[in-house]
C-alpha cells in the first residue's frame, strides 16, 4: 500500500495544483427539476466531472477564471464564466433547454428512476464514476454494501455468484430492472448476477428504491426496486482504455468508444472487456467477456430510436458446497477451501461449475405526439444459454474425507475416477459429470404514454407484454473414461437410456408463461408538494411441458394453462418544508401470483390447486435534510407479507426416497429504521455513513402440513404443525451500519476509507424441521466489520486524462462467515457454513481520449 501510495504522490508532478472550486446545480427545463448525469467541463481542458442525481457538482479547476461548459444529450450546451478571486464560486442555478434539433437520450425506465425532494419513495443513487472507483474485483452488487438494510454475499464464492437482499427479503423477492427491462426470471424471480457480470463496465447510474419503489411498470418487488442505466450515446466524440491487475491472477481490460453525434443525426457507442481470474476460493476460475453496444438515430422532430445490445458469456468453477466451521479450520487451505473440484490428467477439472450467455437486447422508440402528450415504446428479447454442472454416480465425491481426495480435505482425485469406470468396462460409467441446463427465450413489450392534463397533474398509462419459454434438462458432460452411462426409468419414452456425451438424462421439460400487466398513474406537482397514486394489475399463465415423466401419446404431457390475476395500488407524497428540509410517506397494497414450482408440484405436471396469491402490506414515511454542507435521510417502514408459500422438497438419506410439503399460510413481518447522510466540512473532505435496524419475524404458525411421496401419496396419517411465530427472518443481516470519507491531500489525489459492520445475521433453516412446540432460533452468525481502501489518481498522460487506481478489501484480513445454513443444534457447531474473502485488491489505470 505504501508503494502505490508512493507512486501516486510522484505522479503529481503532472498536474497544476488547483486554485479552487466551482459549484452549482444543473435544471432541466422540462421537468422544472435537477439533471443528474450532465456533464460540466472546463473550456479546453480534460478536467470535468459529472452532476449527480440532485443536479449538483462540484468541480476544482487549475485556474483563477475561465469558462465552464455543460452539456447533456438532447439540451443546448451552455458556457459560463467562472472567476475564482475568492477560492471559489458558487454559479447557483442553471437551466439547461430542450434542444429540439438535437438526438435525445432515450431511456424508457427513467419515468421508474425517483427525484430527490419529489418522488416519496427511500432511495439510494450510485453514479458510474463511485462503480468504477470502488468496486474493484467484488461482485456487481457488492457496490450496494454500503446503502441502508441491504446485505450483498457471495455465497459460495464463484465468479458472479453473489446474492443482494434487500429488508430481509431474497433476491426473488426483489424487482431488478435493467434500462426498466425487467430481469428476474420469469419462473422463480431469481436474478443471476453472473449474467450481467459485464455491467459495472457500462452502468450510468444504479439507483436502488427500497419498499414499493416508484416503478410504473407492473413488477410487484417487496423489499425493493434496483434499477440499472446503462450508458447511452454520449455526444461528445472520445472514449477510453483501461486495465487492471488483483490477488489470485485477476486481470481485467477493456475500451469504449463513442463517435459523438454525427451531422447526420447518428450517434453509436462500443465497450468491450474480458476478465480471467483464478478466484480467491480454490476451484473457481473464471472467464468473462461484456460487450456494449448502443446505436441512436433521429429520424425527425417527432420520432427517434435507439438500439441497444449487451451481454456477458462467461464460465467458472463454483463451490456449491457448505461445510461445518471446523472443516474450513482442519484444511490447509483454511478459508479458501473447495471440496468441489479436482484434478483429472493434471489438469482442474471443475465438479461444480457454472456457464451461461445471455444477450440482451431493446428498440426503443420516442414519439413526441404534441406539446402536452408522448409516447414512448421498449420492445426487447433475451436469449439464455447455459447451465451449471454436477455429478452423478457411485463415487462418493461430496464427502469431505472421499477416498478419491488422495487424503483427508485435498482436492478431489478424478483420475482414480476414471480408473474406475474404465475397470467397468462394458457395464459404462459408474460415475459422470452432467450439465444442469436452464435455456430459455424471452419476449417482452413495455409502452408508457405520457399526457399534461394542466399545468399541475400528469396522466401515465402503459402496458408490460413478456412471453416466456424455458427449456430444462441435463445433459451427459463427461464420462470420465467410460463408455455411456445407462439412465433407467427417467424417461417413460425411452426406459433403458444408453446415453452418452451430449444426451439427455433424468429430465427434460419445458416451462411456459405468459405476462399480461398494465398500470394507471396520476401525478401531482405544485410548488412544494408533490403526490402520486397508481394502480397496476397483472397476469399471469404457467404452462409445463415435460418430455420425460410422459409418454409422448399421453394427453397428460403438457398443461393447460394456469391463470394468477394480481392487482396492486399505491400512492405516496412529498412535501418540501422549505429549500432544506422534506417530509414524505407512501403507502401500498399489492398481490403477486406464485412461482412456477409452487403451481407444478413435485417438479411434474401435478397442479397445486392450493396455490394462491401472496398478499403484501406496507407503509413508510421519512424525512430529509439538504444543506451545502449536509444531505441525510431518515425513515421508518413496515411490510407484513401473508400467505407466502413454500414447496419444501428433501431426500431421505434411510428410504432413499424424495418427498415434499406445500406449506401455505405462512406470514412475516419486516419492520425497521434506516439513516444515512453525506458531510462534507471542507472541498477537499466528504464524510459518508448509514445505519439501518430491522426486526424481521415470521408471523404466524401454520397447522395440518402433509407430506407426500414421489406419487403424491401422504406419507403420514395426519399433517404436522410448524411453530414459525416471532422466528427470525435468516440469511440477510437485520442490522447494519457503515461509516466511510474520501478525502483529496492533492488536486487529483483521493484516498478513501469505508467501514461497514453486520449484525444479527441468523443463519438459513429448515421450516419443516420447526415442528414442535419448544422455542426455536436459528444459530446467530457472529457479528463482523469490513474496512476497503482505495488510492485514485488523475493526471495528464501523453495529451490524455488518466485515472490511477487501486483499492485494498479487507485490508485487516477479517475472518468471518457471510451466511450459514442451521444444523441440528442451532449452534457454531453444527451449522454449515460459506465464508466471506479475505483480503483482496487491484490496480488498474484507466485513459480517456
Amino acid at each position: 500500500m505504501r508503494k502505490l501510495l508512493a507512486l501516486a504522490l510522484c505522479l503529481t508532478s503532472a498536474t497544476i495544483f488547483a486554485q479552487g472550486t466551482v459549484t452549482g446545480t444543473v435544471i432541466d427545463s422540462e421537468m422544472d427539476g435537477p439533471l443528474p448525469g450532465a456533464t460540466v467541463m472546463v473550456e479546453g481542458t480534460n478536467n470535468g466531472t459529472t452532476t449527480d442525481f440532485d443536479g449538483n457538482f462540484s468541480l476544482r479547476v487549475n485556474s483563477d477564471s475561465g469558462q465552464i461548459k455543460i452539456s447533456f444529450v438532447g439540451y443546448t450546451t451552455k458556457t459560463l464564466d467562472f472567476d475564482l478571486t475568492n477560492g471559489s464560486q458558487d454559479l447557483g442555478g442553471i437551466v439547461l433547454n430542450a434542444d429540439a434539433g438535437a438526438l435525445e437520450e432515450i431511456v424508457i425506465t427513467s419515468f421508474s428512476l425517483a427525484i430527490d425532494r419529489k418522488t416519496p419513495v427511500a432511495v439510494s443513487t450510485i453514479k458510474s464514476e463511485e462503480i468504477e472507483l470502488r468496486l474493484s474485483n467484488k461482485e456487481f452488487p457488492e457496490i450496494l454494501q454500503s446503502t441502508p438494510s441491504i446485505y450483498v454475499h457471495k455465497q459460495g464464492g464463484g465468479y458472479g455468484d453473489a446474492e443482494v437482499r434487500i429488508r430481509g427479503f431474497d433476491d426473488e423477492n426483489v424487482a431488478v430492472m435493467i434500462n426498466g427491462v425487467p430481469v428476474n426470471d420469469m419462473e422463480n424471480g431469481n436474478v443471476y448476477w453472473s449474467n450481467w457480470a459485464g455491467l459495472s463496465d457500462v452502468t450510468q447510474t444504479m439507483q436502488v428504491q427500497r419498499g414499493l419503489g416508484a416503478s410504473k411498470v407492473a413488477v410487484p418487488s417487496i423489499g425493493g426496486t434496483i434499477n440499472i442505466v446503462t450508458k447511452s450515446t454520449d455526444a461528445e466524440e472520445g472514449g477510453s482504455i483501461f486495465a487492471t491487475t488483483g490477488n489470485d491472477g485477476y486481470q481485467k481490460y477493456g475500451g469504449t468508444v463513442s463517435t459523438g453525434l454525427l451531422d447526420n443525426g447518428f450517434a453509436a457507442t462500443v465497450s468491450l472487456s474480458k476478465t480471467t481470474g483464478n478466484g480467491f476460493v480454490d476451484g473457481t476460475e473464471f472467464e468473462g467477456y461484456s460487450y456494449f453496444v448502443n446505436l441512436a438515430k433521429k429520424f425527425n422532430e417527432d420520432h427517434e430510436l435507439s438500439f441497444t445490445a449487451f451481454g456477458a458469456p462467461q464460465r467458472h468453477g463454483q463451490r456449491e458446497t457448505s461445510h461445518l466451521i471446523q472443516t474450513f479450520r482442519a484444511s490447509e487451505r483454511g478459508i479458501k477451501f473447495n471440496g468441489d473440484w479436482g484434478y483429472l490428467n493434471g489438469e482442474v477439472k471443475h465438479v461444480q461449475d457454472n456457464f451461461y450467455h445471455k444477450p440482451q437486447m431493446s428498440l426503443n422508440h420516442y414519439w413526441d405526439i404534441s406539446d402536452k402528450m408522448e409516447l414512448s415504446t421498449a420492445l426487447y428479447a433475451s436469449f439464455g444459454t447455459g447451465g451449471g454442472g454436477g455429478y452423478e454416480g457411485e463415487a462418493n465425491l461430496r464427502s469431505i474425507d472421499s477416498p478419491y481426495r488422495n487424503g483427508y480435505l485435498q482436492p478431489l482425485n478424478l483420475d482414480l475416477v476414471v480408473a474406475d469406470n474404465i475397470e467397468n468396462g462394458a457395464l459404462g460409467s459408474e460415475t459422470i459429470l452432467y450439465d444442469s441446463r436452464n435455456d430459455h427465450s424471452w419476449y417482452g413489450a413495455l409502452s408508457t404514454l405520457t399526457t399534461e392534463l394542466n399545468e399541475d397533474i400528469d396522466l401515465l398509462a402503459g402496458i408490460d407484454l413478456r412471453y416466456y419459454e424455458g427449456r430444462h434438462f441435463q445433459e451427459v458432460r463427461d464420462l470420465l473414461g467410460g463408455t455411456y452411462w445407462l439412465d433407467e426409468g427417467s424417461n417413460e419414452n425411452n426406459l433403458i437410456n444408453v446415453a452418452r456425451v451430449g444426451d439427455k438424462i433424468n429430465y427434460n421439460n419445458d416451462g411456459l408463461v405468459h405476462w399480461e400487466g398494465g398500470f394507471l398513474q396520476a401525478e401531482y406537482s405544485k410548488n412544494d408538494l408533490s403526490a402520486f397514486i397508481s394502480l397496476a394489475a397483472s397476469n399471469t399463465s404457467y404452462k409445463r411441458i415435460d418430455y420425460f415423466n410422459y409418454l409422448d401419446s399421453d394427453p397428460e404431457q403438457k398443461t393447460d394453462w394456469i391463470s394468477f390475476f394480481a392487482s396492486s395500488i399505491k400512492g405516496g407524497a412529498n412535501y418540501n418544508l422549505n429549500d432544506n428540509h422534506n417530509v414524505f410517506a407512501n403507502i401500498g397494497y399489492f398481490e403477486r401470483a406464485p412461482f412456477f414450482d409452487q403451481v407444478f408440484q413435485n417438479f411434474e405436471n401435478d397442479i397445486n390447486e392450493d396455490a394462491e396469491n401472496q398478499k403484501i402490506f406496507s407503509a413508510e414515511v421519512g424525512y430529509g435534510i439538504r444543506s451545502s454542507k449536509l444531505r441525510a435521510n431518515l425513515n421508518v417502514y413496515r411490510t407484513h407479507w401473508q400467505d407466502k408459500p413454500f414447496t419444501q422438497s428433501f431426500f431421505d438419506d434411510e428410504t432413499g426416497e424424495s418427498y415434499f410439503a406445500n406449506i401455505l399460510g405462512v406470514n412475516a413481518l419486516h419492520q425497521g429504521i434506516e439513516f444515512d447522510f453525506s458531510y462534507k466540512p471542507l472541498d477537499n473532505l466528504t464524510i459518508n455513513g448509514m445505519a439501518s435496524i430491522g426486526d424481521w419475524k415470521w408471523d404466524s404458525n401454520v397447522e395440518d402440513v402433509m407430506i407426500f411421496d414421489e406419487e403424491q401419496n401422504p406419507v403420514l396419517d395426519e399433517g404436522i404443525d410448524l411453530f414459525l411465530q416471532d422466528i427470525p427472518v435468516g440469511g440477510s443481516a437485520q442490522n447494519t451500519f457503515a461509516l466511510g470519507g474520501d478525502y483529496e491531500p492533492l488536486p487529483g489525489t483521493t484516498i478513501r476509507a469505508n467501514w461497514t459492520y453486520v449484525d444479527e445475521l441468523y443463519s438459513q433453516f429448515d421450516i419443516l424441521g420447526v415442528s414442535s412446540g419448544a422455542d426455536y432460533s436459528p444459530w446467530e452468525i457472529p457479528s463482523y466489520g469490513l474496512l476497503d481502501v482505495g488510492l485514485t489518481h488523475k493526471f495528464e498522460f501523453g495529451g490524455f486524462e488518466a485515472i490511477l487506481n487501486s483499492n485494498v478489501n479487507n485490508i485487516l484480513g477479517t475472518e468471518y462467515v457471510s451466511f450459514g445454513f442451521d444444523g441440528s443444534d442451532s449452534n457454531a457447531e453444527t451449522a454449515s457454513v460459506w465464508y466471506g474473502f479475505g483480503r483482496t485488491y487491484t490496480v488498474g489505470m484507466k485513459i480517456n481520449f
